[in-house]
């Protein structure tokens, strides 16, 4: 197996909710606002296995100092083979001059997953967020 990455977004609407959709992510029901929402951050890897989009990882950034990583999938067909730490790895590369670079996994258990790549729990940190109840 052959992974391409790229900063290219030649994804199209449907690629991505297929992604998103294998994975389980809720961001895949709105398939419109998740590829306007990507098409406006700031950075945008993909992994493709031919022209199948197989995983993404997505970061916003300040332009000078903060990149928060906010999406990190791959296709559970794909997983377990260093797509993600790839990708991950590619962020910190674009990213080592910044002050930081944070991610809030949402699930405890891919805690793990990033401390692998450099990342540390914050002390006292907590996570926060707000959801629009009309979506």
């Amino acid at each position: 197996m052959t992974i391409a990455f790229t900063e290219d977004r030649k994804f199209t609407q449907e690629q991505v909710q297929r992604l998103f959709r294998s994975v389980g992510w809720v961001s895949a029901e709105y398939p419109e606002q998740l590829h306007k929402a990507l098409m406006g951050s700031s950075t945008v890897i993909t992994a493709w296995d031919g022209d199948r989009l197989v995983g993404l990882v997505r970061a916003l950034d300040d332009g000078a100092m903060l990149a928060y990583v906010h999406y990190v999938l791959v296709d559970p067909e794909y997983q377990g083979n260093g797509i993600a730490g790839h990708m991950i790895e590619m962020l910190r590369d674009k990213y080592r001059d910044y002050f930081y670079i944070e991610v809030m996994p949402e699930e405890s258990r891919n805690a793990t997953f990033y401390e692998g790549h450099g990342f540390h729990v914050m002390p006292d940190g907590v996570a926060m967020q707000i959801v629009n109840p009309d979506w």
